[in-house]
């Protein structure tokens, strides 16, 4: 109970940003389709995609908590282009998977991706720490567009 009580904050953003991954896989549906599509090379299976993700969202959590709990007077500004990237980040396997528009995932997926580094920028001028946490997901969301791109490619 000592860990929880310590780290509450970290913890809640955590649980946050996992019930928005949740709910988005939930609203997204049909991630069968996945597995017809022909992807590049490099595709993972599509069971690896729940860990990396769920180990993504738990880190950008953490870096939230960490922004949330520090003083600086930018937090607040900070925190609201976390929540933007999180909506943006939810809707893209909506686009994707539910409406299989894979070339306007695509476009928003380089909106996530503007977003995110924008959200980088802000937390590194609050805490270092919390903005290194956020490189895994930048590494993985351009790894994603390398797979949507290669799938548009391919699937055309």
């Amino acid at each position: 109970m000592k860990f929880i009580k310590n780290n509450k904050t970290y913890i809640l953003w955590a649980i946050i940003t996992l019930a928005a991954g949740v709910l988005s896989a939930l609203t997204a549906g049909n991630f069968g389709a996945y597995s017809s599509l022909i992807k590049p090379p490099l595709s993972p299976p599509g069971f690896l995609f729940p860990v990396v993700w769920t180990a993504l969202y738990i880190l950008t959590g953490i870096a939230a908590g960490i922004v949330a709990e520090s003083r600086d007077l930018d937090r607040g500004n900070a925190l609201k282009l976390y929540i933007l990237q999180l909506f943006v980040n939810f809707l893209w396997p909506v686009i994707f998977f539910r409406f299989r528009a894979a070339k306007f995932a695509l476009f928003w997926l380089v909106l996530l991706v503007i977003v995110v580094l924008a959200t980088y920028k802000s937390f590194k001028s609050i805490s270092s720490k919390a903005s290194s946490l956020l490189i895994p997901y930048i590494v993985w969301l351009l790894f994603a567009f390398y797979l949507n791109f290669g799938i548009i490619i391919l699937n055309s």
